[in-house]
């Protein structure tokens, strides 16, 4: 567990929105981004973090596949964090159905596009 914290691979629960008012504080006064295979909301923040919240809902299929469709974007988001620099903001990605047969490379693709356009 030391190697990975001293190499930047892990996700604690500071790094993730966890409570129903976070996400609607960031729902309502966030700014939309729309994708091919999520929605993001993003609201600027006084601290440095930056924090995800997940939703996949049941539209978007099943149990196992909703739960891909987080494992995907969480292991997304945990490699590539960086390129958003120290920006301070939290993000609530959405999924969309289309995730679901989206490559892992697909979904790299649109979250690096995402950070990029945090950090500006």
């Amino acid at each position: 567990m030391e190697q990975a914290e001293q190499t930047g691979q892990t996700f604690p629960k500071s790094d993730r929105l966890l409570k129903r008012s976070e996400f609607r504080r960031v729902y309502d006064a966030g700014k939309k981004v729309h994708g091919r295979l999520f929605t993001a909301f993003v609201l600027e923040s006084d601290s440095d973090a930056l924090r995800i919240g997940l939703t996949v809902t049941r539209k978007v299929g099943a149990s196992f596949e909703r739960n891909r469709c987080r494992r995907l974007l969480r292991e997304v988001f945990r490699k590539h964090r960086a390129t958003a620099g120290r920006v301070g903001a939290d993000v609530v990605v959405n999924a969309k159905r289309e995730m679901i047969k989206a490559a892992y490379a697909d979904v790299e693709a649109e979250m690096v596009k995402l950070l990029t356009r945090i950090r500006r």
